[in-house]
């Protein structure tokens, strides 16, 4: 409100109409003596009127009263009040304070928090502050959560007669409330225009309440199949590896932080926390941890598999439920009374979740970003030296101040993850990329035009990694054949390549390079590799179930029919034999295993 309150001009509180409430000013009409008649009680005194009479038109425009200065007649001044005063009038006009309920006002005044559009600015929300001060010498409010205009997908307003109106209901009936709650939640700041289009609330819901689903989703699938029963286990008796230890830390911190944005009334930021979450969630901790739920028995690891995502997803639910209530609903309802006799029954009726410090461990939490920016890193690399990840790779080398954080457990994730056999560090990235360098003409051709020749020719056979090291951090390199030419980092276009036998990848810092050197075991041990992945989508075509045990049939050459002889695949897809044949009746398919044609043939015990 800052500009409008600085230049605001006196209020005139008087409208010429008929509906409305009368203003209580009598006027003598002999002396033009002004009284204001404060309550019924004094009305009916006064005009000897009722006290229950209508306070409106016309039912007072007939009432007098004598002029206590001349004792002439006084009425009525025939205007009503300006109708944001009785909406500024709210917060003590709907208790009639001060005439009752002073401790029901008393403990309700002044209020949380209001929330309006952003036109309120000179409507409700200055007249609620204005007559607030003058009587209270306070605001009425604790926290003004200002809503700005929701406009069409061009941000233009929405018109009926420009014909870009979108039916809330359509898109009620298609996304659904949450979805809708949800786009407007995490879209832009309350304050500011939104653009409301059904496409936009499609891309929120997938992005958060369809990941969401998926994990939830995963975990019922798993969890019927082996009869987990959650109230058979106890998350503090579980040992906990190591994935497990981690999301219940990211988790009571999320906790904590939804908390306290909401405290503070910070929709936005709290959302978008929450979003983040689910999808490392999904996209890392269930994704890395698959397999941990497969097999038949219920070994200790995999009842702590089951017990910490159980646990995340009850949390989660609960934390969402404000932003989300119908989908946090069905997945409490799912989850919690089916299991607990005396569980509430609706997660809208739990307490909010609170913060369990003791399972925080904020320096797990950074050492596991250090271990997603280094495996971002190891994709970019292998996808720019065309290398699939289900090919091994015998070494990694990580050039970054941060790599010390990691622990032997983190580093094995690493490996894991970008398949790759040994995890080392190195002091410095030149080892595996060299730089090209090229003058930066924007800021280069201003200061020495004349002399970008020169400079050009200088970058173009230079030692890249000496002038890189020394214009980093703010830093200056003077060109040894001018000392007049002085470079700085935003004077040049930096480039890196890969040392021959190495692809490589950087970014904040952080160097990745990986070895991309290949001997006879790891090129047969990435077509084992890569037979487990089609197998897996054969299934998948098949329409199998995942507890479905199978037999894999085979034509095959080469490292395909090596790796297929020795069938050591067999337990991760589920196979009971793998015999070298055709098989009649089985799905089949030929497929391409590392440049081998391969005919493979699935069929259900």
């Amino acid at each position: 409100m800052g500009n409008f309150l600085e230049n605001v001009i006196d209020w005139g509180l008087s409208r010429d109409r008929y509906w409305g409430t009368p203003l209580p000013v009598w006027v003598c009409e002999d002396c033009g003596e002004i009284d204001v008649i404060g309550s019924r009680k004094e009305l009916a005194e006064k005009c000897g009127c009722e006290e229950s009479i209508e306070l409106h038109r016309p039912y007072l425009d007939e009432l007098t009263c004598k002029c206590g200065k001349c004792g002439g007649k006084m009425r009525r001044a025939p205007e009503v009040i300006d109708c944001w005063f009785d909406s500024g009038s709210m917060p003590f006009a709907q208790y009639h304070y001060p005439f009752e309920n002073k401790e029901v006002f008393e403990q309700t005044f002044p209020a949380d928090f209001i929330s309006e559009a952003v036109d309120q600015t000179r409507g409700w929300f200055y007249t609620l502050l204005v007559i607030s001060t003058l009587l209270f010498d306070k605001a009425p409010f604790k926290n003004c959560i200002v809503l700005g205009h929701v406009n069409d997908k061009n941000g233009i307003k929405m018109s009926k007669h420009k014909g870009n109106v979108v039916d809330p209901w359509s898109v009620l009936d298609k996304q659904g409330a949450d979805a809708v709650r949800w786009y407007f939640y995490t879209s832009s700041a309350p304050w500011l225009p939104s653009r409301f289009y059904p496409e936009a609330v499609s891309e929120a819901q997938r992005k958060y309440m369809g990941t969401l689903w998926n994990t939830y989703a995963f975990f019922c699938l798993y969890a019927d199949v082996d009869g987990y029963d959650p109230s058979k286990y106890d998350l503090k008796n579980c040992k906990l590896s190591l994935m497990d230890q981690w999301i219940l830390s990211k988790l009571n911190t999320l906790v904590k932080l939804v908390d306290e944005n909401l405290n503070d009334y910070n929709i936005i930021d709290s959302a978008r926390a929450l979003q983040d979450f689910s999808d490392i969630l999904s996209n890392w901790y269930v994704r890395r941890g698959r397999d941990r739920y497969w097999g038949s028995e219920m070994t200790d690891d995999k009842a702590a598999a089951y017990t910490t995502l159980w646990h995340v997803l009850v949390t989660f639910a609960k934390l969402t439920a404000p932003y989300t209530p119908f989908i946090a609903e069905e997945m409490y309802l799912n989850l919690v009374p089916s299991f607990f006799a005396d569980a509430k029954k609706s997660v809208h009726l739990c307490d909010f979740p609170v913060c369990d410090e003791s399972m925080v461990d904020l320096q797990l939490e950074k050492g596991m970003d250090t271990v997603l920016d280094i495996v971002n890193l190891g994709r970019a690399a292998r996808n720019t030296g065309n290398v699939k990840n289900r090919q091994p790779l015998s070494e990694m080398y990580v050039v970054t101040a941060r790599a010390a954080d990691l622990d032997e457990g983190l580093k094995a994730i690493v490996l894991d993850e970008l398949n790759i056999k040994a995890y080392k560090t190195a002091e410095d990235a030149g080892e595996f990329i060299s730089y090209k360098l090229k003058p930066q003409l924007k800021t280069l051709g201003p200061k020495y035009g004349k002399k970008l020749g020169l400079i050009n020719k200088f970058l173009a056979n230079c030692d890249g990694k000496a002038v890189v090291e020394a214009v980093k951090d703010g830093g200056e390199f003077v060109l040894p054949e001018d000392s007049e030419v002085v470079l700085k980092e935003e004077d040049l276009q930096i480039f890196t390549e890969s040392k021959a036998g190495y692809i490589s990848a950087s970014d904040n810092g952080v160097t990745v390079a990986l070895n991309t050197t290949l001997t006879e075991e790891l090129i047969e041990e990435g077509v084992e590799r890569e037979l487990v992945s089609k197998i897996q989508s054969m299934r998948k075509e098949a329409d199998f179930e995942i507890t479905d045990r199978i037999a894999v049939y085979f034509v095959a050459t080469g490292r395909a029919k090596k790796a297929l002889q020795k069938g050591a695949f067999a337990a991760d897809v589920l196979a009971t034999a793998v015999v070298e044949g055709v098989c009649e009746g089985a799905f089949a398919k030929e497929v391409d295993v590392n440049g081998e044609k391969v005919t493979l043939a699935i069929k259900k015990n």
